[in-house]
Order: C-alpha cells, then sequence, then structure tokens
C-alpha cells in the first residue's frame, strides 16, 4: 500500500477511568496484533503516527504520557508498544485524532493517503477518527483484532458502520502488506 501511514490511537492508557475494566479485557486480547502490526511497520519504513489523549494534563509532552501511563495501573499494557524515536506523535484532547490537532496537516506533510488505523476504543475514538478521515478523503482499514472496545456489541456495530457508511477496508492482520515504495 503506497502513501500509508499507520496509526495508534489512545494506547497510552493508566487505565484509571470508569470503563477501565472492561477496556483492560479488550486490551489484553488486541495487544498481540497492535504489537505485530506496529512491527511490520517499523519494518516496511511506514510512518508510525500514536494520537493520544493527554490525560487532561496540558502542559504534558509526549514523554509525560508515556510515564504516566507506565506509572498508571496496568503498565504491561503499554511497555511493548510505546513510541520509538522514529514515531511522530501528536496529542489529542477529544475522541477524533483530527478534532483541534496538526495531524491533517502532517499527513499532508508526508503524501499520506491511506491510514491503518489501530488502539482504543472501537465505539469511540476509533469510530469518530475513522469519521473524519472519511470525510477528509483519506482511504481508511482497520484490522478488528487490532482495536480494542469496552462495550463489544456497540463495537461490532461501530465496525458494520465504518465498512458500509465510511467504505473502511476490514482486514485480517496478516493480510495487510505494507508497502510504501514509490512506482
Amino acid at each position: 500500500m503506497k502513501d500509508t501511514a499507520l496509526v495508534v490511537i489512545d494506547i497510552l492508557n493508566t487505565y484509571e477511568h470508569e470503563d477501565a475494566d472492561a477496556l483492560v479485557r479488550s486490551v489484553r486480547g488486541t495487544l498481540p496484533a497492535v504489537e505485530q502490526l506496529i512491527k511490520r511497520a517499523r519494518d516496511a519504513s511506514v510512518p508510525v503516527i500514536y494520537v493520544n489523549d493527554n490525560f487532561g494534563q496540558w502542559r504534558s509532552h509526549h514523554g509525560e504520557l508515556v510515564e504516566a501511563a507506565l506509572a498508571g495501573r496496568h503498565p504491561e499494557l503499554v511497555e511493548s508498544i510505546v513510541p520509538d524515536e522514529d514515531s511522530l506523535f501528536v496529542v489529542k484532547a477529544r475522541h477524533s485524532i483530527f478534532y483541534e490537532t496538526p495531524l491533517n496537516y502532517l499527513l499532508g506533510q508526508l503524501g499520506v493517503q491511506h491510514l491503518v488505523l489501530c488502539g482504543q476504543v472501537t465505539e469511540q475514538c476509533i469510530l469518530y477518527s475513522a469519521l473524519d478521515a472519511h470525510i477528509r478523503h483519506f482511504d481508511v482499514s482497520i484490522a478488528p483484532q487490532t482495536v480494542a472496545h469496552i462495550d463489544p456489541e456497540l463495537a461490532d456495530a461501530a465496525l458494520r458502520m465504518m465498512e458500509t457508511n465510511m467504505s473502511t477496508t476490514l482486514f485480517q492482520p496478516d493480510e495487510l502488506a505494507f508497502d510504501n515504495t514509490k512506482a
């Protein structure tokens, strides 16, 4: 896939919120596929862009968000997927990766036209981000095994909506061939 970026959404989490227990159960199931997707993107030199909530800490930067997540209730869900030195990082305050962030500009600078989304939460931030990507004319792909949810029924409905209404491609994690070489 040419002009592709992997966008890792809200994966840095302290798990100190109301729905954390339900989310943790789902994250445990998705973590191996997320780890593999990140590794494959990095190995193919595909940009890996972390877009993460700021936990309401308006003076924080990505290093502090990583530290907060590692100091949270479930560091084992964070340790293997922290951004490396080549990863890009965008801080967000609300559900969509695009809302009031510089992500659209960054993607334009990188020449990205196709977004592979993974992370948390399927029926919230993933859904709203896929919608915002769709209305900005990005192609979007999601492996359901790489998105964690709070409510499994809402997550399934969100994935169906993304596929049907937003032309999102749903794929198996091993089906996607990352290839950003120019023809």
